[in-house]
């Protein structure tokens, strides 16, 4: 058995906030790749961005820190695990595969899934009270130019991702919001000139669906994510 994560041990000796008056959130910490990290947007812009903003209008003393980097595989995201127990987030959304996929020929799927169970795990063991969301990826992305046989192997291979975060998030009891028909992947808008990351509107769709399942999964209010 591998040696427990020291910020992990430095996190689980670290006071905790009090839950009274129901559940709130006064740490998010976002971790994952371009899609969180919000490339091509301006500050304030990312779904992250505007998840923080609506937190914030409840909790004005939040602490919110977006690890999430442009072209972070599974293996980079968990290494920003450390970084976040830091910050004793209440909210930690993890969201990574489709990098493990685009960036090779050959993805390794059990490896990508083994990852992601370690991702989950340290954050739990790190804060046992911890809120995880996480999310799959679109199988397919219309409005991006990828020649037939490129367009095949990526969407088998995000179909696997998506097969696996669906299971290990299942056995983990960490909501996954699945975003595979979403309607929102059909409208151009939605999406930046490159076709593959979301516009300032994608990521406002984005902010609201993430607040729907919050509210649903972990009774988190928040009054509004879609502000610009």
């Amino acid at each position: 058995m591998s040696p427990e994560d020291p910020f992990a041990l430095m996190a689980r000796h670290l006071p905790r906030s009090s839950e009274a008056g129901g559940r709130r959130v006064s740490s998010f910490v976002a971790l994952g790749d371009s899609f969180t990290a919000g490339k091509g947007c301006a500050p304030g812009e990312s779904w992250a961005d505007r998840l923080a903003a609506a937190f914030r209008a409840g909790e004005p003393k939040l602490t919110y820190r977006n690890l999430a980097e442009d072209g972070a595989t599974s293996e980079a995201v968990l290494g920003q695990v450390g970084p976040a127990l830091q910050l004793e987030p209440d909210l930690a959304t993890v969201i990574c595969g489709a990098n493990d996929v685009l960036r090779t020929v050959r993805p390794d799927v059990d490896r990508y899934a083994r990852t992601l169970e370690l991702i989950l795990d340290r954050l739990r063991e790190g804060m046992p009270r911890i809120a995880i969301l996480t999310t799959t990826s679109p199988e397919s992305w219309r409005f991006m130019e990828l020649r037939p046989r490129t367009r095949a192997r990526v969407t088998e291979g995000i179909r696997r991702v998506n097969e696996a975060t669906r299971a290990i998030s299942a056995r983990r009891g960490v909501p996954c919001l699945d975003v595979v028909d979403h309607p929102g992947l059909a409208d151009a808008a939605n999406f930046s000139p490159d076709g593959l990351h979301p516009s300032p509107a994608g990521h406002e769709r984005a902010a609201w669906e993430f607040t729907q399942v919050l509210r649903a999964e972990f009774g988190i209010e928040i009054d509004s994510a879609t502000g610009g």
